[in-house]
């Protein structure tokens, strides 16, 4: 690739956020064509591929109203205002969709709510599968906010705590677990979503 292609193309990519394939071909004045069109009679070299839709039914979204507690789980998505497909991932990652699940430093049920964590969103029960995901719901609502929006520091921040990412920089934070965690939940997000889990993350 040449420098004026590559100058081309970072301009592009980094001029907002890629929501389609890009070609790059070379017109007849000698200049540099950037598109999302392939056009026929034109030599074009793809660039950037957008994320498609897999075509296997298991990566469905139809998948999530197969799950466990996915009654429990659309309710609290929609309670809460978070993604459903984001929400699932999150227990995945956090117990395995085990409402007793307990971690060594006290995080107890399918969304692994802190004990002072759970008293701060007024759940008395963590055990209790309904109550356990309206808290962590809310608590994953809380951290999407904090961060404008941005999945992968408000899922960095669920695991690790938001003073953590803040504290760095407002990056993932150089933590083992974390570093696993992030792209795990991204993954699983994109699986639930039909989304091919090859795709740049």
């Amino acid at each position: 690739m040449t420098h004026v292609t590559a100058v081309l193309l970072a301009w592009w990519v980094f001029s907002g956020p890629v929501m389609a394939d890009v070609y790059i071909s070379v017109s007849s004045s000698g200049g540099y064509v950037l598109s999302n069109v392939h056009r026929p009679g034109r030599h074009y070299q793809r660039v950037v591929v957008e994320p498609r839709p897999v075509q296997s039914s298991a990566l469905q979204p139809q998948l999530i109203t197969g799950m466990p507690y996915a009654g429990l789980i659309a309710e609290a998505a929609k309670a809460q205002g978070v993604p459903e497909a984001l929400l699932h991932a999150v227990i995945q990652a956090e117990s395995r969709y085990n409402a007793n699940a307990r971690s060594p430093k006290g995080a107890a049920g399918l969304m692994q709510l802190m004990p002072d964590t759970a008293r701060e969103l007024g759940v008395t029960d963590v055990l209790d599968p309904a109550a356990n995901l309206q808290g962590g719901a809310r608590y994953l609502k809380r951290m999407l906010n904090l961060f404008n929006n941005d999945i992968t520091l408000a899922v960095a921040a669920y695991n690790a705590g938001p003073d953590a990412v803040i504290s760095r920089g407002r990056v993932i934070p150089p933590f083992a677990e974390t570093q696993r965690y992030v792209p795990n939940v991204l993954r699983q997000y994109r699986r639930l979503q039909g989304i091919a889990v090859d795709a740049p993350l």
